[in-house]
Parts: structure tokens; C-alpha cells; sequence
């Protein structure tokens, strides 16, 4: 085997592998998913003699209340299909009073923005993203009834296909609030400049854990907020593994160990070749008479 060709298998054996672990490695930087919020438990397993742990995360449980228009709405209906899959849609809550004299007006307003943020992005011909959901629940459900929802929906122009305004049992918004979601909202025994509630927006993911909160009055928060609704959208489901999953290293050695075998066996063809061509040389070509 000549110098170059020698060379040349060299760059064929390293190459394709260096390729592979550059490519794996920025593709690991290259985004970072939004967190998990409040584990519920831990367990821990082994397998082959490796301890591997599994976290159970906090999952916001289904609930059902009253909407804009006087429908009962839960939780579990809000799904759509992708590639002949059901799949739970993506969800942000926040939480308002239509009597708010402060900041519900602007947290309704930045909600809108967001959703119209959304809506933009997608593919030309889509007019609304099917993967996701908007719901504001109102923190005084004693005044806020389905009349006074709508106005304030026809006020923000929500559209119902898109984002509830819920209204329902007090105590059944409060404890969702407080104990699932992890949010101050406390009863200001109906005055309305005592209602303290939170002006955080909510990231749910189709696994109904919670992956984000962010200021609905804070313009950099949207946006964060805005590019990690996009994240989750792309975020692969993590009970559905790819047959090549965890197997990408084996294969690159399996590559490897291929190429170099075919290098060994090309030189020893080569080196062969030429020994039985100098015997059979030796053999079969005659001298010139005289």
C-alpha cells in the first residue's frame, strides 16, 4: 500500500468519528430545555450493576370549571393529534379579577401579545398553533360570572378556541393555586385593592408538570417565556425511546472497529497480491532466447 493510500484510510477512519462527537457535542449545547419543578419522589434502581435513578415530578392533576362562554372545561380535553398521536397541549396559566384596578388589565394585555406571539410563528397557512393552550383563572370567582367573563374577553378579543377564563368553587381555585401550583393567591374577603395575587404566568408541559414562571409584566420574560413554549413544542416524548437511543456510541465503534478491519484487510490483499504475483512471474515468464 502506497503512502497516500495509507493516508487516506487514516482520514476514512477519523473523520466519520470526529464528525460524530463534534455533532454530538454542540447538539447537546445547543439548546437548553426549560426545568422540571418540585419533585414529588425519587426511586432508585439498578440495572446491570448501575444505579439509575428515576425523579416522579409534580403533575398538576385534572380539574373542571366554567369558561367564558358557560361550557365546562377540564384539564384532559385539551389535546391535539401530531403524526397520528394524542398528545397533551402545552398550557399557560395566570390567574386575574375583572374588578382588578391594578395589573390585571396589562397581565389580559401581555397574555394577548403572547398568544399572538405564538400564533405568528407558525407555518405560513396555519391561522392558530394546535399545540398549545391559554387559561386565566379568575381569583374571585364570587363576582366573576360567566357575563362578566365574556365582557372581558370581548374586551381583549380572547378567543375562546384558544384561552379559557375560568370561573368556578373558590376554594377549588385557591387550592390549585396554592398546593399544586405553588403560587400565592390570597383572599382579600372582597375588596378589591386587598386581592394579592400572583403576576406570574405558569408553563405546563404535555406531561402537566410544571417548566417555567415568568413575570407577566416583565417584557423579557415573555420573551423568555415565548422561546420556551417553542422549546417544549420540539421536546421529543420522553416514554416513546428511539431504537438508536443510547446506542449512538456502540454504533461509532462498531464504525470504527468496520473501517480499521476493512484497512487490515486491504493491506494484507495488497501485500498478498504482490507476493503471488512476483511467484507467478518468476514462474511463467520466460528469458529471451539468444
Amino acid at each position: 500500500m502506497s503512502r497516500t493510500a495509507r493516508y487516506a484510510l487514516v482520514l476514512a477512519l477519523i473523520v466519520p468519528l470526529l464528525c460524530y462527537f463534534v455533532v454530538k457535542l454542540f447538539s447537546e449545547r445547543a439548546a437548553h430545555m426549560p426545568p422540571r419543578y418540585y419533585p414529588d419522589a425519587v426511586i432508585a434502581d439498578t440495572v446491570k450493576g448501575k444505579l439509575r435513578t428515576d425523579t416522579q415530578w409534580h403533575r398538576i392533576p385534572d380539574f373542571t370549571f366554567t369558561n367564558q362562554l358557560g361550557k365546562q372545561v377540564s384539564l384532559s380535553q385539551l389535546t391535539y393529534t401530531k403524526d397520528k398521536d394524542t398528545l397533551n397541549k402545552i398550557v399557560v396559566i395566570d390567574f386575574f379579577f375583572t374588578h382588578c384596578p391594578t395589573i390585571c388589565p396589562t397581565l389580559t394585555s401581555n397574555m394577548k401579545k403572547l398568544q399572538q406571539s405564538i400564533t405568528n410563528a407558525q407555518r405560513v397557512g396555519s391561522t392558530q398553533p394546535d399545540f398549545i393552550h391559554f387559561i386565566s383563572f379568575s381569583v374571585d370567582p364570587d363576582r366573576d360570572s360567566v357575563s362578566q367573563l365574556k365582557k372581558w374577553a370581548d374586551r381583549f378579543q380572547v378567543n375562546p378556541e384558544m384561552w379559557w377564563l375560568l370561573t368556578g368553587d373558590k376554594k377549588k381555585i385557591y387550592d390549585l393555586s396554592i398546593n399544586e401550583m405553588k403560587l400565592a393567591a390570597v383572599d382579600g374577603e372582597g375588596i378589591d385593592t386587598a386581592f394579592i395575587h400572583t403576576d406570574k404566568f405558569v408553563l405546563i408541559d404535555r406531561d402537566r408538570i410544571i417548566r417555567g414562571y415568568y413575570s407577566g409584566l416583565d417584557s423579557a420574560d415573555l420573551g423568555r417565556l415565548s422561546e420556551d413554549i417553542v422549546l417544549l413544542s420540539l421536546e421529543k416524548d420522553k416514554n416513546r425511546r428511539s431504537f438508536l437511543e443510547g446506542k449512538l456510541e456502540l454504533i461509532a465503534v462498531v464504525f470504527l472497529l468496520a473501517l480499521v478491519g476493512l484497512g487490515v484487510f486491504y493491506t494484507f490483499f495488497a501485500e498478498n497480491k504482490k507476493i503471488c504475483y512476483r511467484l507467478f512471474c518468476k514462474r511463467t515468464i520466460k528469458k529471451p532466447a539468444g
